[in-house]
């Protein structure tokens, strides 16, 4: 039987999932908007969408579930999915229907599989699929909610539901890999080799400085070779996901030891830019 999409609700209004329901607005569908945080949903109310903190004031009838809820890290640096299990939660305690629910929320390996044992149950009625953003606020146009997106499944029944709604409704271009497991570990892994990239940049800038050479030249102009693309290096590897990621990724196996290499230079990176401030 061939899904209708209709009604889409957006769980998390933040940088990822406010452009998202507003995106999903402009293709026709009616979008909803969820988040815990008063003022997102003040804000997304301000662009004309329908949202709201409390999830029992949702339609019971919703047909896609897209969730873009923030990740973390607990105290001691191990992965948090805590906020994606309790919207998954809310979904599996307020559905009887069919439906589509997609993850964009950067997590680890499993998460998708545990959730759907766990709080779905298996339940024929859900289709399942891990479609992690890879939205940049620093061009939207280019790197916003319409770009080549990677799409894993939990069965072959939610891959069909998954690209029918992205692909065919929403016109984003996929890949899709071989199980949903790929696409929840290519997206850390993505952040975390940016991160390392980055790390390189910095660590190369503090050679430079010790050897009385100009870092700016010398990264010009290794970059004239073709297969050589080395980063600037800034104040630091700042934002929420690069520094997450690299330590989600970290935390799944004892084969860390350049991510952990690459933490410990942004470390060292940012002392060494604070002593050239002081002097």
């Amino acid at each position: 039987m061939k899904m209708k999409f209709r009604k889409v609700l957006v769980a998390g209004l933040g940088e990822v999932g406010l452009p998202t329901v507003d995106y999903i607005k402009s293709r026709g569908l009616a979008a909803f908007g969820y988040d815990i945080n008063e003022s997102a949903v003040l804000k997304a109310k301000s662009k004309g969408i329908w949202a709201t903190t409390d999830f029992d004031d949702l339609p019971t009838d919703i047909d896609a579930y897209i969730i873009c809820v923030s990740t973390l890290l607990s105290d001691n640096d191990v992965p948090d999915m805590t906020s994606v299990f309790d919207v998954c939660d809310k979904i599996a305690r307020n559905n009887c229907r069919q439906c589509l629910v997609s993850i964009e929320s950067t997590i680890i390996p499993g998460t998708s599989r545990k959730i759907y044992r766990e709080l779905f149950n298996e339940c024929e009625n859900i289709f399942l699929v891990h479609v992690p953003h890879r939205y940049w606020s620093g061009d939207p146009i280019n790197y916003g909610v319409r770009q080549l997106r990677v799409l894993g499944a939990i069965n072959d029944e939610s891959l069909k539901r998954g690209l029918m709604f992205y692909r065919d409704i929403l016109d984003i271009p996929l890949y899709v890999v071989s199980s949903i497991e790929i696409a929840e570990m290519c997206k850390i892994a993505e952040n975390a080799y940016r991160y390392v990239c980055i790390a390189f940049a910095e660590e190369l800038c503090m050679i430079c400085e010790d050897l009385g050479l100009n870092f700016h030249e010398v990264r010009e102009a290794c970059n004239t070779k073709w297969n050589i693309h080395i980063l600037e290096a800034r104040d630091g590897i700042g934002g929420h996901c690069l520094p997450k990621d690299t330590k989600y990724l970290a935390s799944l196996s004892s084969h860390n030891l350049i991510l952990k290499c690459a933490m410990e230079v942004d470390k060292q990176y940012r002392k060494w830019l604070r002593r050239k401030v002081e002097f």
